[in-house]
């Protein structure tokens, strides 16, 4: 039985308006210009919230602090989850592969580094929770990916085997997540990166979703020969 371990943000859907908005939103509260746009810095907004609001103040400001970027955090967190799925859309044919997946009896999980809380609420909004047995969040354990500890939790979560699984996601972290556990990774070459990961040396590029349940199978699931 193979467990196929995924990635959300910009694996799964392309939430980068939704979290350029929330980020922007904080400098709007302080009457200052947006400084972020959801296309050219999706690849930021998919780092997370910090990365996001490190880059702001340095556009807008030039030199910042720490402790600056803290106080913004949880006021960010409240502008995205106001208005989660505004624009966020899951990439194509993505229920139709986790269908595909379970219907070979694969469980199939999320690992995202986004908080845990607003990962269910995000999937829910775009009706595919009940298409993931398990996930794992950024706040879920006290370590999060690239520590293969999420990976292994997420996949435990899901009822499956950490040792025989695949990590399916579209950055570094989640190849060096892979790499960490021991298992495959595939990179889509769908998101803000597009073809670039091939950079990062993964076990398969993954250019359409409709491919993933015979990409998998290909990597982990084949009877050994003999």
């Amino acid at each position: 039985m193979t467990t196929v371990i995924l990635d959300l943000d910009g694996t799964l859907a392309d939430t980068a308006g939704d979290l350029v908005a929330a980020a922007n939103a904080c400098f709007a509260a302080r009457g200052e210009p947006a400084p972020l746009d959801a296309r050219r810095d999706a690849a930021t907004a998919l780092r997370g919230g910090r990365a996001m609001l490190r880059l702001g103040l340095q556009r807008t400001r030039g030199a910042w602090t720490e402790a600056e970027v803290d106080a913004d955090y949880q006021p960010l967190l409240e502008h995205y989850e106001a208005a989660i799925d505004a624009h966020s859309r899951l990439y194509p044919g993505v229920p139709e592969a986790m269908r595909a997946l379970r219907d070979r009896g694969w469980p199939v999980g999320v690992c995202t580094n986004k908080p845990e809380r607003l990962a269910h609420i995000l999937l829910e909004r775009l009706g595919v929770r009940d298409l993931f047995d398990g996930l794992v969040g950024a706040d879920t354990l006290p370590v999060r990916k690239p520590d293969p500890e999420a990976f292994r939790e997420a996949a435990i979560r899901s009822g499956g085997d950490p040792a025989r699984a695949v990590m399916v996601g579209d950055t570094e972290t989640d190849h060096r997540t892979a790499r960490a556990a021991g298992v495959p990774s595939i990179l889509v070459a769908f998101g803000p990166e597009g073809e670039g990961v091939a950079r990062l040396g993964p076990d398969a590029l993954l250019h359409r979703y409709a491919d993933l349940p015979a990409l998998v199978e290909r990597l982990v699931a084949a009877p050994a020969p003999g």
